[in-house]
């Protein structure tokens, strides 16, 4: 599996503050990220807490990096399977309440060639999670 970078960028027609609140918090990203997420802080070092849904792919998460209000990085792995990848979520202000968020995600060759691992799946997910979801979720009040 190939190693190169995943990158995506999208746009949404508010602050970066409102885009940041919804990385970190909790309620938030229960949302629009995982709904079996049951904690999270934004502080390197925390392992993220899933409700332990019996799902054949737990995730084993840890915050690896944190700006405030402009990045968001966390490793990408699971229990009982090898490899580990990096997701960075990188936010700038395009305009007056425009903000840019580039997600990056490294790492992905480290994965077993397995189709839940295929990058297609990955680039699919963004679309979904940050393309629709987190769009719907920030935009649903303008």
């Amino acid at each position: 599996m190939s190693d190169t970078p995943l990158i995506k960028e999208f746009i949404y027609n508010v602050s970066i503050d409102k885009v940041w609140q919804a990385l970190t918090s909790t309620n938030q990203m229960k949302i629009w990220y995982f709904p079996q997420l049951q904690k999270f802080e934004p502080k390197v070092g925390f392992k993220f807490q899933f409700e332990d849904d019996n799902a054949q792919y737990q995730k084993e998460w840890v915050v690896t990096r944190v700006v405030e209000g402009k990045a968001l990085a966390h490793n990408w792995a699971y229990q009982g399977y090898s490899g580990n990848s990096e997701v960075i979520f990188e936010l700038f202000s395009e305009k007056e309440k425009t903000t840019k968020l580039q997600v990056t995600q490294t790492g992905l060759g480290s994965f077993p060639d397995h189709p839940h691992f295929k990058r297609e799946r990955f680039e699919w997910g963004w679309d979904h999670l940050l393309g629709e979801n987190l769009k719907q979720l920030l935009e649903k009040n303008i």
